[in-house]
């Protein structure tokens, strides 16, 4: 009896100690460029020391909330993508934009940087652009933004959909 209750207490253990270092699925934080490029929609913004009812513009763009529902494609040819928003309920505007697309390594935080590509412009020209930290990529992508809002330290985070 006693061998029993052991065998089942190190049973126990070891699929305690085996589940916790089991992969995660979807999600990956060894970031590289490959687990970033994809087809993506963005289905949520939150907001760290914003007020929800913000009215809030990212990336020079549009308001925050004008990009949930945006489609990021992010292929692997020379970097090249576009991001599209769609017309919402909250007077947003329809654009497409061309992106030139990167990850860029940060001591030991990934960033997604990108910078807007218009006609007639080379991307080496452009030295303006945009970086946000990449939490993780998989299934999901979670980007943060630091930001300062109202004089204090803030951040808007962003969810994408891999499609």
């Amino acid at each position: 009896m006693k061998n029993l209750s052991f065998a089942a207490v190190l049973l126990a253990m070891i699929a305690i100690f085996g589940s916790s270092c089991a992969p995660k699925q979807g999600v990956t934080t060894d970031i590289n460029k490959a687990s970033v490029k994809g087809n993506w929609i963005l289905t949520d913004i939150k907001y760290e020391g914003i007020p929800d009812n913000a009215k809030v513009t990212v990336f020079d763009q549009a308001a925050a909330k004008c990009f949930i529902g945006s489609k990021w494609v992010l292929p692997d040819n020379a970097a090249m993508g576009t991001f599209t928003l769609n017309p919402t309920d909250n007077s947003c505007a329809p654009a497409t934009q061309k992106i030139v697309w990167s990850i860029f390594k940060n001591g030991g935080t990934t960033q997604f940087q990108f910078k807007y590509l218009y006609p007639g412009e080379k991307a080496k020209n452009i030295t303006e652009g945009y970086r946000v930290d990449i939490l993780g990529a998989g299934s999901t992508m979670t980007w943060r933004a630091n930001v300062n809002f109202e004089g204090n330290n803030a951040a808007i985070i962003y969810t994408l959909q891999r499609q």
